[in-house]
């Protein structure tokens, strides 16, 4: 159902409503539920267009191409990390303190669930709150890096206004001169704890999101177009369960013709709506 007819829109999130009520949801969410934050999707309305998203195979074979990832990522970092949850993220954090939400299961890096009180997470994709070394393994805070690079690079000025994507980084002008931060402990190639693509989800990330299914009643798909295979390899869990399925996303997705309920709206509006109905 489209946001275009306020009646039947309101009339197609009771629905939903029914169908998930007495019911422990999951959630999985994608790059839609943060527009509304600041940061674009990949696909769809208001997705970024400049610049396809860094691949795990240029990333590791191409020293130019990782050099204007780190730029771009550090030019974007401190912007996204002002970013800060909309009414869809808090939605879900209350329901979840409702008892309704047996927790989310997120493609997205940006942490906003947890700043919004959600604590049962789980970050399928990774988080840019991290930075792993490739060699050694050897965790470091974000924030540290950035430290790093501004020692390495102190030329480097941040802008107020940048134009982030889902990962956080933004289109550099120039990345001549720039020297890319290396692991303090084994001097190792630094990538960020996120999935690029082309790259598997980690198993055990996986697997905790199958387990949080079965304990789940029902899945609520907010703000994913479940183009990435992971995304819809769950959902297809959740149907052969055949557990109320409730897709709201403003634009088609792969899981359409499986969902019990489809509400072609922004997760701003439509989270809000249910969980005051659910409450």
């Amino acid at each position: 159902m489209s946001a275009s007819n306020p009646a039947e829109l309101s009339a197609t999130i009771a629905h939903a409503a029914e169908l998930l009520r007495e019911k422990r949801i999951a959630l999985l969410t994608g790059a839609g539920i943060s527009t509304d934050s600041g940061i674009p999707a990949y696909r769809g309305e208001g997705a970024r267009t400049r610049s396809d998203p860094m691949t795990i195979q240029t990333y590791l074979g191409d020293e130019a191409a990782r050099r204007r990832y780190w730029v771009g990522g550090h030019l974007g970092w401190r912007a996204f990390a002002r970013a800060t949850p909309n009414p869809g993220h808090i939605a879900l954090a209350q329901l979840e303190a409702d008892g309704n939400v047996s927790g989310v299961i997120t493609q997205n890096v940006d942490g906003l669930h947890l700043r919004a009180g959600s604590s049962h997470v789980i970050e399928v994709h990774g988080t840019m709150r991290r930075v792993l070394c490739l060699r050694c393994g050897q965790v470091f805070d974000r924030r540290d890096i950035a430290v790093q690079i501004e020692e390495l690079n102190p030329w480097i000025t941040v802008p107020e206004n940048v134009a982030l994507a889902p990962d956080g980084d933004v289109l550099p002008e120039s990345t001549e001169g720039f020297v890319i931060p290396t692991c303090t402990v084994c001097g190792g190639m630094l990538k960020p704890d996120v999935v690029f693509f082309g790259e598997y989800v980690p198993q055990d990330r996986f697997r905790a999101a199958e387990s949080l299914l079965r304990s789940s009643s029902a899945l609520i798909v907010a703000g994913s177009s479940l183009v990435v295979n992971s995304g819809v390899r769950l959902v297809e869990r959740a149907r052969r369960r055949s557990i109320p399925l409730i897709i709201v996303n403003r634009e088609p997705t792969r899981a359409d013709a499986w969902a019990d309920v489809t509400i072609a709206a922004g997760t701003s509006d439509v989270l809000p709506a249910l969980q005051e109905l659910l409450s």
